[in-house]
Order: C-alpha cells, then sequence, then structure tokens
C-alpha cells in the first residue's frame, strides 16, 4: 500500500489537543476508504500538522479528512519510509 505524508497549514497556530481529537475522528472514518492513518506531528506556533497515512490514493487520504473533520490537507505527498 502506497505511503503518503499529507501537510496542513492552518492559520493563527493550532492546539494539538484539537489536532488529537481530529486524528480520532479520522480513525473512525478510515476503514471505508481502506486508509490507515500512522502517526501525526504539530507544531503548534505555525500551526502545521504533518499526517503520515497509508492509503491506496492521496484522493482516498483527503477524503478520510473530509468526511471525518473537515480539514484537508494543503499538500499530499508520497513517500518512501528510510531508517
Amino acid at each position: 500500500m502506497p505511503l503518503y505524508m499529507d501537510v496542513h497549514n492552518l492559520d493563527g497556530g493550532v492546539a494539538v489537543d484539537d489536532v488529537a481529537k481530529a486524528h480520532l475522528a479520522d480513525l473512525q472514518t478510515q476503514g471505508e476508504y481502506d486508509v490507515k492513518y500512522l502517526r501525526y506531528w504539530v507544531n503548534e506556533e505555525k500551526g502545521k500538522i504533518f499526517c503520515l497515512v497509508e492509503a491506496p490514493s492521496a484522493t482516498a487520504a483527503n477524503t478520510v479528512h473530509r468526511e471525518a473533520h473537515g480539514l484537508e490537507a494543503d499538500d499530499i505527498f508520497q513517500v518512501q519510509e528510510g531508517s
């Protein structure tokens, strides 16, 4: 399954607790699209969120975000894991 890193850019910052809630919503929705959100990283001050996801396509990954909480990614990159 392809691996993607998505990037969200939120003006005015973001609270890590709000991102945790959105991630839980992703987990509840992901099964409908054969998607698996694995991890996320947050920079609260800069309003940056990075999500690592296994998905059949970037579109499927973003659909989960849209349906779960409405925060679609600004960019999605297919990536390969290294050590």
